[in-house]
């Protein structure tokens, strides 16, 4: 990144940081407390035509319902290679966009999942996304040889928060050149609960510069999961050229109508079987617990 172009970026950021400081507040609903154009109660009659049609002016729209719209996910460190084989099964049968997975499960995903036309995702950096660069340009290229067509990287949360710009905007292109190279899709987490709004936009605006496919806002193992208010706010910044994710706390329906309302175009859920079989007015499984 030449000199010119960090103080580019720079500028970019600060007049978003400005015009998201100098925006009149928004009005609230009083019964979710969302922003008041994003209440899921609000839109229901077009959220109930069919989540799928909003929020789907970026890449990664899913057109074919609500679980092409999510990224089945079992990322939890106690997962068995039972575990693993059971969230394909389901990922098949409900034609879910992907699953994601921890890094060594990809292998297994893909082969289980090859005839399928479900994706596999994995994950980079994941979930502290403290490790260097070099090191998550390696587990992007390793994932995506066995056989991962998306990757969810974790931003350095640190080097954001300290004002190193150069070096988060680094970290997020040693893995999104990979992907392009290899046609894979690739999702910044920023980890939205550990940031301030000001964090969030300059995060949002630097996978913007590194060319990355989605913003998504969290680990599900951070200190909060995915807010209406946060996907509301990653949408402006990155406008319509983006995908945004939500991830962490989405285990119904309504959780799911309500990120979309707020223009997220994919959600991470490790209770997708539930939301589908709610979408379809069927008797739930249990909420899933955590990632």
């Amino acid at each position: 990144m030449q000199p010119v172009d960090l103080q580019r970026l720079i500028q970019i950021i600060v007049e978003e940081v400005t015009a998201a400081q100098s925006a009149p507040a928004p009005s609230r609903c009083a019964c979710h407390s969302l922003l008041y154009e994003c209440c899921p109660d609000r839109l229901r009659g077009v959220l109930d035509a069919g989540a799928t049609r909003l929020g789907l002016h970026a890449s990664g729209g899913a057109p074919g319902g609500v679980a092409s719209m999510i990224d089945h996910t079992l990322l939890k460190p106690d997962a068995t290679r039972r575990d693993i084989e059971a969230l394909c099964r389901e990922a098949a049968e409900y034609r879910f966009a992907s699953v994601c997975v921890n890094p060594t499960w990809v292998a297994l995903c893909s082969s289980l999942l090859q005839l399928s036309g479900v994706k596999v995702c994995s994950v980079v950096g994941f979930p502290l996304g403290a490790t260097t660069p070099d090191t998550k340009h390696y587990e992007t290229r390793r994932a995506i040889f066995d056989g991962a067509r998306e990757i969810d990287m974790v931003i350095n949360v640190g080097a954001l928060k300290s004002g190193e710009l150069r070096v988060v905007e680094r970290d997020i292109e040693a893995v999104t050149s990979p992907c392009r190279e290899a046609g894979a899709l690739s999702k910044v987490i920023i980890e939205a609960a550990r940031l301030t709004d000001d964090e969030k936009i300059t995060a949002c605006t630097l996978a913007k510069a590194a060319g990355a496919d989605y913003v998504k806002t969290s680990t599900g193992f951070g200190p909060g999961g995915a807010t209406a208010a946060d996907v509301a706010l990653m949408r402006r910044v990155v406008g319509e050229e983006m995908g945004v994710k939500a991830a962490g706390g989405v285990r119904d329906l309504e959780s799911l109508k309500a990120m979309v309302a707020a223009g997220a175009t994919r959600v991470g859920a490790s209770a997708g079987v539930r939301i589908v079989q709610e979408s379809r007015g069927t008797q739930p499984a249990a909420a899933g617990k955590g990632y």
